[in-house]
């Protein structure tokens, strides 16, 4: 290994590009592999997992050794700490390899030097002209916390027309966007945090002068301010003129009204090329009369919560059969009352199988039902490549039109699992109303040919010593991997 070329090496380095320990322990091989590591190293050097940047004394020096001696001196005289060996040279210009910022992490870094604001301050703003010098083109920009216009810097514009993906918050002030919005036109992914209630055409703006935009994500993160001023028509009205191009997108909206939610219903089926649609849009449905505009071929990812599963249904059916995951919270989806809940979930799983032979996560809520478990049957057996599936049972609501015979539930998965579950299956999370026997229990993981599983569930009777001591068993024998019990039901659910 430590004989292969250069060029080799570089090909193994970028796959591991996101494995920060594999790529740390390649720089002690030799002076070749250090070379050849440290450009793909410092490319995102900000964002690697596990790593305590504000205890990161030698990316400081990193940082500091790029000042120049007449602003080293400034700073020394200002109390601001300097290590002791920041006057030798560099072995690379590290700076050079990097193609991203992350505006929070350099703060902490930065803040090493100095607990005082206009010190750190005065640091971040020279790092930031500097890495304009060296950076050859921006491609990755985090500027949540950000206090530095660095659009006004020399060799901005070179730097910022590569920008690909951004991500910021709305108490960034507009003017900062509308800076941005000069040389950032061709962004493919753009995450918003929406923290601040009132609009912000400043971003807006952004938005609309895209010529590349696939991606977006939107998050209402606010402290319990209710907006005052409509921030989502703008918004949405924005979007619209993007949807030729966009084919992801995400938005979870805390507070919305009759017409921002009437506008997005209209509006959704523009986006005909989307490859992924999540929307949590806080106790409001989507209504029959757009069920059957939202077609979408290339669909891969399905997230709607707050809708009952005729509306799930309707997209599936006007699917390209591409969907690999469907996912909802049975929790919420409960708190709607559905009159034709056993015949709607009935269709929601027919339509799975008709039209979903790729899917790979599931999420799946029916009554205990004989007609249930048989077609849940008929889907495990069409949807070869499920590897994980949340099921919940409900008998609230709609059962009540149903003159046919509720099975036990728990024991009627078990034996449905034992005859057809799919090879590829490797986790099963179980929400409310699932109780397995012990000697049932047993019989399924005993005749279990698959891979090793990982189950949740919320039910404390799993705590019980005997079940403990039988999970314990197959987890010994290698068919569990984990059995986790949750309290809180919530953490059963599929998180993004």
């Amino acid at each position: 290994m430590s004989k292969l070329n250069k060029d080799i090496l570089t090909l193994i380095f970028e796959e591991l590009q996101d494995d920060s320990k594999s790529l740390f322990s390649c720089l002690m091989v030799n002076r070749l592999w250090c070379e050849t590591v440290v450009p793909v190293l410092w490319r995102n050097p900000w964002s690697y997992n596990g790593i305590n940047y504000n205890n990161k004394s030698y990316l400081f020096f990193i940082i500091i050794c790029y000042l120049f001696d007449d602003i080293k001196e400034l700073i020394t005289e200002q109390g601001i700490q300097l290590p002791s060996s920041s006057k030798k040279s560099l072995l690379f210009d590290y700076l050079s390899f990097c193609r991203s910022i992350n505006v929070k992490t350099i703060n902490n870094i930065i803040s090493i030097g100095s607990s005082l604001a206009h010190n750190q301050f005065f640091m971040q703003q020279e790092f930031y002209l500097h890495f304009m010098k060296k950076c050859s083109g921006l491609k990755y920009l985090d500027m949540r916390s950000i206090n530095h216009q660095i659009f006004g810097f020399p060799e901005a514009k070179i730097h910022l027309e590569s920008l690909c993906e951004l991500k910021c918050d709305t108490s960034i002030n507009s003017s900062y966007f509308y800076g941005l919005s000069r040389f950032c036109q061709y962004i493919q992914g753009l995450f918003i945090v929406h923290i601040c209630p009132k609009p912000n055409d400043g971003i807006v703006k952004l938005i609309e002068v895209q010529k590349n935009l696939k991606y977006f994500e939107w998050k209402d993160d606010f402290n319990g301010d209710f907006p005052r001023e409509d921030p989502y028509e703008k918004i949405l009205l924005a979007l619209e003129k993007k949807a030729d191009n966009i084919d992801h997108l995400r938005i979870f909206f805390q507070y919305v009204d009759d017409f921002e939610h009437q506008l997005l219903q209209k509006i959704l089926p523009r986006f005909h090329k989307l490859k992924t649609l999540m929307i949590e849009n806080e106790f409001r449905s989507f209504t029959d009369v757009h069920l059957n505009n939202l077609v979408y071929r290339d669909l891969e990812t399905l997230n709607i919560e707050w809708n009952k599963q005729n509306v799930l249904s309707s997209i599936v059916e006007n699917s390209g059969g591409r969907l690999k995951k469907i996912l909802f919270r049975p929790n919420y989806m409960n708190l709607i009352v559905d009159a034709n809940f056993y015949n709607n979930s009935l269709n929601y799983i027919r339509m799975i199988y008709e039209n979903c032979p790729l899917i790979e996560y599931l999420s799946i809520m029916f009554s205990s039902s004989k007609k249930h478990f048989i077609e849940f049957e008929k889907l495990l057996k069409v949807c070869k490549n499920l590897k994980s599936f949340l099921l919940v049972l409900s008998n609230v609501y709609g059962d009540k039109a149903s003159d046919e015979k509720v099975v036990d539930g728990g024991d009627e998965l078990l034996k449905v699992l034992i005859n057809s579950a799919p090879t590829n299956l490797k986790e099963i999370r179980f929400f409310k109303h699932f109780k397995f026997s012990l000697e049932n229990l047993e019989e399924f993981l005993g005749n279990w040919k698959g891979c090793a599983l990982t189950i949740f569930t919320s039910d404390s009777l799993y705590e019980r010593e005997d079940y403990k001591k039988l999970i314990d068993k197959y987890k010994d024998d290698g068919v569990i991997k984990d059995f986790i019990y949750e309290n809180y039901p919530i953490r059963i659910n599929y998180i993004f």
